[in-house]
């Protein structure tokens, strides 16, 4: 088993009376890639604000490559070598694509030149490149989220966590967008993706980890993880696991 690169261990968020996240704990090993999955209102996006530093927890503790970056700032993160999508895209609208990748690679590339050379690369790799000196503005919504997407890997990140990066988009853009993703990983980026198109969970995912009001109930993989009846039942309502044959708990 490879080592872990992300470990979060016993975090819980309160809102109040709300308690979004509760004594969660999983890893994520390095160079794989794992998803967080789980119904409507289960804490996902909580629990990636607490892993990529725009939340502290209430309690517990995260961990990326062997540090304790508990609450640590985005853009610290950032230089360590972790990034994050956006659920809801939001690009500099009145900038070309190129110049909304330079962006992100700009934390790794001082000169002007070299982070133009990265956009156009990453461009290139996620099918943006004639795009490139088309305004963000302009782009379809699928375009849009393989945008966020360059802007997150111009970065270089260690570790990428993308949220709901297939949200929106038809069944052939799904498609399209698988072999992109693995590439990312086989080139040595670990991905933890929070994810609804179970399409998408199923053919990446190494490893799953369920969440449901804030708790991890399952993990394990992905075949595993689709006939467990804890998951069945937190995603189709009690009893639902009786009538689709689910089985009990897995890891």
């Amino acid at each position: 088993m490879a080592e872990p690169i992300l470990v979060v261990d016993q975090v819980s968020q309160r809102f109040g009376g709300l308690r979004a996240v509760d004594s969660a704990s999983f890893a994520v090993e390095a160079l794989s890639i794992t998803a967080l999955i789980g119904p409507n209102g289960a804490g996902k996006t909580t629990l990636f604000s607490i892993i990529s530093g725009f939340q502290k927890p209430t309690e517990g503790r995260v961990y990326f490559a062997g540090q304790d970056i508990t609450g640590l700032a985005p853009h610290l993160l950032a230089r360590q070598g972790l990034a994050r999508t956006f659920q809801i895209v939001q690009p500099f609208v009145g900038l070309s694509v190129r110049d909304n990748i330079a962006i992100g690679a700009y934390l790794r590339h001082r000169a002007r030149e070299q982070a133009i050379a990265t956009a156009v690369e990453i461009a290139g790799r996620l099918g943006l490149g004639r795009h490139l000196d088309q305004p963000a503005g302009t782009l379809t919504v699928g375009a849009r989220k393989r945008l966020e997407l360059a802007r997150a890997l111009a970065t270089s990140p260690r570790l990428l966590l993308l949220d709901e990066v297939m949200a929106g988009l038809n069944p052939s853009e799904v498609r399209d967008l698988l072999p992109a993703i693995r590439e990312i990983r086989d080139q040595g980026t670990t991905i933890l993706l929070i994810e609804h198109v179970m399409q998408a969970v199923m053919n990446l995912s190494d490893r799953i980890f369920v969440l449901a009001e804030g708790k991890i109930i399952a993990s394990g993989r992905p075949e595993t993880v689709a006939s467990n009846a804890q998951v069945i039942e937190a995603y189709l309502g009690e009893g639902a696991a009786q009538q689709y044959g689910g089985r009990g708990h897995s890891s």
